[in-house]
């Protein structure tokens, strides 16, 4: 296969990740290519000019957020994408059933199959497994300054989330339409999978509406930073929380708007990444599907990775 693996600019700027993503490159074979993003890049004329090159395939290399803004990029075209897993948790690659280990999911890849799906989109911006507004962006944000100081870890994560609850009193009013019917909610963060392996690690419902292209969206209840950190420990466990804790809405389109006249920018955040969104948010399925790559395997287990 003659890939072009477009890495994210924090992989291979040490030895070690450069190491491994030049192991990757040799198990896609002869004629792949590394390029290394930057923020000024842009992926579509990128894209473009690569496949015209004769790229087989288009690979991101690096965490969801990289994949997601790819994913963005390779919306209907015939030229399939694939993943390989360089991030701190890699849920979409892992809802796929790949390898974590770089090499051996870029071997995957490479004798893999091409699917195309459909992926979720806010305001018609792309994401693959959750958007979400309130207190997670305000995580995201300070869980950035962490990673500037003690490096990206798992457990460096999860401690932001607990120093970012601690810090958080502001409850939001929403007007949340779901396929036509209106909820108003007041709450601290509303979460929208589109990852049913996300869901399941969580131990959380909702994984059959996204298999049939919906949106499941938790509307967290907590009223204080108490109720907020009894959930976290909960997630954190990988525990079903209370069913009084958060209320699940299933639906194919969503409009998340202000109650009352005032309609200012929503902080959103989506696959990790963040960024301030005009109101009202709208999130629907991709008209164009994705074709995407992924390891060989039994239809039935084929179609569940896919959902996932």
């Amino acid at each position: 296969m003659r890939a072009v693996i477009l890495a994210n600019r924090q992989s291979g700027t040490n030895r070690q990740d450069a190491e491994v993503l030049e192991r990757a490159c040799t198990a896609f074979g002869e004629g792949c290519e590394i390029i290394t993003l930057d923020p000024d890049t842009d992926l579509s004329d990128l894209i473009d000019h690569k496949i015209n090159e004769g790229a087989e395939a288009v690979i991101s290399a690096g965490g969801d957020g990289t994949a997601m803004a790819i994913a963005n990029a390779m919306l209907g075209r015939e030229v399939p994408m694939g993943v390989l897993p360089m991030g701190t948790f890699n849920y979409f690659t892992r809802g796929l059933g790949m390898s974590e280990v770089p090499e051996e999911a870029a071997a995957q890849l490479r004798d893999g199959e091409a699917h195309d799906i459909r992926i979720g989109q806010v305001n018609g911006r792309a994401f693959l497994n959750n958007a979400s507004l309130g207190v997670y962006p305000a995580i995201l944000k300070k869980r950035e300054a962490i990673y500037d100081r003690w490096g990206r870890h798992r457990v460096v994560a999860y401690w932001s989330v607990i120093k970012t609850i601690l810090q958080t009193q502001h409850r939001m009013k929403l007007s949340i339409t779901a396929d036509g019917t209106t909820h108003e909610v007041k709450t601290p963060l509303v979460f929208i999978a589109r990852s049913a392996y996300q869901l399941d690690v969580f131990g959380l419902d909702g994984a059959e509406t996204i298999s049939e292209d919906g949106f499941a969206t938790f509307v967290i209840h907590a009223r204080s930073r108490m109720d907020l950190m009894r959930l976290a420990v909960t997630l954190a466990a990988r525990k079903m929380p209370p069913r009084q804790d958060f209320t699940l809405i299933r639906a194919h389109e969503v409009v998340i708007e202000h109650q009352g006249k005032a309609q200012p920018p929503f902080l959103t955040a989506f696959d990790g990444e963040k960024a301030r969104l005009s109101a009202p948010l709208r999130l629907s399925m991709s008209e164009a599907p994705l074709r995407i790559l992924t390891p060989k395997s039994t239809p039935q287990k084929t179609e569940d990775h896919i959902a996932a």
